[in-house]
């Protein structure tokens, strides 16, 4: 059965979606200019498209747009196929890993498990002018993992949060609802300087955290979700929210009140909006190379299993790219993000992750040191469920891009991974287990100006 859907969603993938952000370059001093289309070139040679603006400012380049509201560096690579009719332009972008994994192949501990899977995500957007000072744009994703992974989602050793069968779920990354994002959003240009804008998500993504893993240029080589994702990003898919922004210079400062409670185990269905946790986020591009954000936000009894436990969440990220030209680009990223309950210690997680892209190969790494408390790892009665064990993880991998089918690359790719926690799990997961993991890829080719 496994083999007929993975046939399925490997040709329909590449006679339907040519996916993924395209790049688009814009000067600061072009702005006088900003309402001219220029062409867009894809890098290997595709057909030329119109360039938009960024999803919350007519006077920022469409590179800066990342997850929800967050901004990423102006210098980001942006994968994906543009095109536009009358007065929209619409892009489409996402990315599917054909895989096998295999978490724990040394068979240390109890918990390993192995799949063959296929994480992924698909997004349209769209946007258009509003008189001379307004933007409309839309964002819509959809994810197949409630078919491709099934309702317990991927083995991920240490991995935790929500839950199936209403039990909380461990050493597994949930599936992602079909609908991750449907929203809207409409800015005002004061001034080349000055925007303010506002967004409306059911679901969408409040102002918190950094750009999310699967829209980092850092992260987007990894089919893995980072251990550490419900200290930082978790947020990412929520059923409501509401967000204000102001833009001045190379600053913003946004709020949002949201939905605390993270999405049910109907992957399929729209949960109730409660509005009833908040969040801020102050951003800052120094430069076109590098994206920093703090934010903190209150969550509401974020999980179903332990409804009475409301999180105070900060995290702070610093986000870097540079392309040399071409296809020779680094992309970085560091953050840090802590979940604070109350009369509890905080429980911190730090992630370093690196990807050097040299034409149609992309070596990458992640770090990741995550405290995660036994309540969170589903430990045995005789742990004290608030004792916290800090849970290393560290991951190398390759992608290399094989061929193209019209405007979509092919790529295969490989990575392996080590943890390490304190040794009173060893009989749990053992010493230093392993895990690695072979996939094929399908995402769209870079786009150029």
């Amino acid at each position: 059965m496994k083999k007929v859907i993975f046939k399925v969603i490997f040709i329909t993938t590449v006679l339907v979606v040519p996916v993924l952000k395209s790049f688009s370059q814009y000067e600061h001093h072009h702005e006088e200019k900003k309402d001219t289309l220029k062409p867009m070139h894809d890098h290997h040679g595709d057909s030329e498209m119109p360039s938009m603006s960024h999803a919350f400012s007519l006077s920022l380049p469409m590179n800066r747009n990342g997850s929800g509201t967050g901004w990423l560096p102006d210098a980001s690579p942006m994968y994906g196929y543009m095109t536009h009719q009358k007065d929209w332009m619409f892009m489409m972008h996402g990315s599917i890993f054909l895989r096998y994994n295999n978490q724990d192949f040394s068979n240390k501990g109890v918990r390993g498990d192995n799949d063959f899977d296929a994480p992924n995500w698909f997004m349209l957007m769209g946007q258009r002018k509003v008189k001379k000072k307004g933007l409309f744009h839309f964002n819509a994703m959809v994810s197949l993992d409630p078919l491709t992974q099934g309702k317990r989602g991927y083995p991920l050793l240490y991995q935790s949060g929500e839950t199936y069968n209403n039990i909380p779920l461990v050493d597994r990354q949930h599936p992602h609802d079909l609908f991750s994002e449907l929203s809207v959003s409409y800015a005002h240009a004061f001034s080349p300087k000055t925007d303010a804008f506002i967004y409306v998500g059911y679901p969408g993504e409040p102002a918190l955290g950094p750009v999310t893993f699967m829209h980092r240029p850092s992260a987007l080589d990894n089919p893995n979700s980072p251990i550490s994702h419900h200290w930082v990003d978790a947020t990412h898919i929520t059923f409501g929210v509401v967000t204000g922004g102001v833009r001045l210079g190379k600053t913003k400062l946004e709020g949002s009140v949201f939905t605390g409670r993270e999405p049910n185990e109907n992957r399929y269905s729209f949960d109730k909006p409660r509005f009833d946790s908040w969040s801020g986020r102050f951003s800052y591009n120094p430069n076109r190379n590098l994206a920093l954000q703090v934010s903190h936000g209150f969550l509401k009894s974020p999980e179903a299993a332990h409804a009475g436990d409301n999180v105070h969440k900060t995290t702070a990220s610093a986000i870097y790219s540079v392309d040399m030209g071409d296809e020779n680009i680094i992309n970085a990223t560091a953050l840090w993000g802590m979940n604070k309950k109350k009369n509890h210690d905080g429980e911190n997680a730090i992630l370093v992750e690196g990807a050097w892209r040299k034409s149609r190969n992309s070596l990458y790494a992640r770090y990741e040191w995550t405290q995660k408390s036994a309540e969170e790892l589903v430990l045995d009665e005789e742990f004290d469920e608030h004792e916290v064990f800090p849970v290393h993880a560290f991951t190398v991998g390759d992608n290399f891009d094989l061929f193209n089918i019209g405007k979509i690359r092919v790529a295969a790719g490989a990575q392996w991974s080590i943890y390490s926690a304190p040794s009173v799990l060893n009989n749990i997961y053992g010493r230093n287990p392993m895990s690695y993991q072979v996939y094929i890829r399908l995402y769209p080719s870079l786009m150029k100006m």
